[in-house]
């Protein structure tokens, strides 16, 4: 029998907000924790007209000005707060998104992440592409 051997500090349950799906801390999540790790797949920037048209068009982050991507793990699936408690950081290096807390979380509070505050290790201005989003889903 295969044994899972990973504790995140979180699982995918119901926004208690929003009441769509969401990340809801499993345990009580002390502030500057990393929480996740994500690989990102990259896509150039020439294929944001097909991204747009599919379901990945309220998934991807901008990378830089070449790229956009699509993070793998739980990372594309946080939920959007102006007062968030996690901040996602862009590891140009290793092609990593990261997922930190930024306050104190208790359990079974929802982790949400804001869209326009991303930051990264390089010097990329633009953080996600989810500005278009916003407006057309009234958020």
């Amino acid at each position: 029998m295969l044994k899972n051997n990973i504790d995140l500090p979180f699982r995918m349950g119901i926004s208690p907000t929003l009441k769509i799906r969401g990340i809801i801390a499993s345990r009580d999540i002390k502030k500057n924790t990393v929480i996740e790790r994500c690989p990102v797949i990259l896509i150039e920037v020439k294929y944001e007209d097909f991204l747009e048209k599919t379901k990945f068009s309220s998934y991807y982050f901008i990378w830089n000005e070449k790229y956009h991507c699509l993070v793998l793990g739980y990372g594309g699936i946080f939920n959007h707060s102006k007062n968030n408690n996690v901040k996602y950081y862009r590891d140009i290096k290793k092609l990593m998104m990261i997922f930190k807390t930024i306050k104190d979380i208790k359990k079974g509070e929802e982790l949400t992440t804001d869209y326009y505050d991303g930051d990264d290790d390089g010097s990329c201005p633009e953080f996600t592409d989810f500005h278009k989003k916003i407006g057309k889903t009234g958020l």
